[in-house]
């Protein structure tokens, strides 16, 4: 899983913008959050604490030296070209969470938490699917952009849908309680990629794994996970290959789309 958590900091990551939801469209901005040249960023010391304050909940190793670097997506909600992120040098790594299950407690490794700018929201409007590639044109609200976002990447030590999502519901009750997040997914504050792969039963062959992204609910997230599985078993027993591939996950329908 990687999970990606807004912090509620009062002002963005690296300019003094300010952070909230629902304020009236591209009003919360500034130079450095809209990449206008000239502009620096500054990064914030509360986003930078309550990271460590997260890795430290997790158990994780908090690095004594670390990094920003430019992380290049051509897309239209990244005014700079590229999202400042961590990459080979995170606040945190190599944690563990316990999750409680029948059979008894399953250690799930936390591979890192690191801490980025959120991009800018795209909306999609008109057209057959409101969504890129069918809608009449797209619009680009630009408060979000330079949020403060943790993104938690968990290894590949779950083993069912149910896992997930009760490791989900655990991981939003730790995060809220430390508050450092209202992490409320019907706001954008938490969102969740799940990468899905499966194998035969009793074997340790790796297999190809894809991706299901931006969703919004513990229970979508296991839906979601339950029919890639499904899917990935009819490929396999029909004597395809399973392609690495992204997907969206339609709550709706339970159909999966190539993202």
């Amino acid at each position: 899983l990687e999970i990606h958590v807004h912090l509620k900091t009062r002002t963005k990551m690296f300019c003094r913008g300010p952070v909230g939801f629902g304020a009236a469209e591209n009003t919360q901005t500034c130079p450095v959050c809209l990449g206008f040249p000239g502009a620096l960023p500054v990064a914030n010391r509360a986003a930078i604490e309550w990271t460590i304050l997260l890795g430290l909940a997790l158990d994780c190793e908090i690095a004594e030296r670390a990094m920003f670097s430019r992380k290049h997506y051509p897309y239209p909600d990244l005014p700079k070209g590229y999202q400042i992120s961590q990459y080979d040098l995170p606040y945190c790594t190599n944690g563990n969470v316990i999750l409680p299950t029948a059979d008894g407690d399953r250690v799930i490794g936390i591979v890192r938490a690191h801490l980025e700018e959120d991009a800018a929201k795209t909306v999609h409007v008109g057209g057959r699917t409101g969504r890129i590639g069918g809608a009449d044109h797209s619009l680009i609200d630009f408060n979000r952009g330079g949020t403060p976002l943790v993104e938690i990447v968990t290894a590949p030590d779950i083993r069912s849908a149910d896992e997930a999502r009760r490791l989900l519901q655990l991981l939003r009750q730790t995060i809220v309680e430390l508050e450092i997040s209202d992490a409320e997914m019907e706001k954008g504050a938490l969102r969740v990629d799940a990468n899905v792969s499966v194998r035969p039963t009793g074997s340790d062959e790796l297999r190809t794994r894809t991706e299901l992204k931006n969703m919004n609910s513990f229970n979508f997230v296991a839906r979601g996970i339950d029919a890639e599985v499904e899917r990935q078993i009819r490929v396999w027993d029909s004597g395809g290959e399973v392609r690495q591939e992204t997907y969206d996950f339609d709550a709706g329908t339970g159909a999966l789309t190539p993202h």
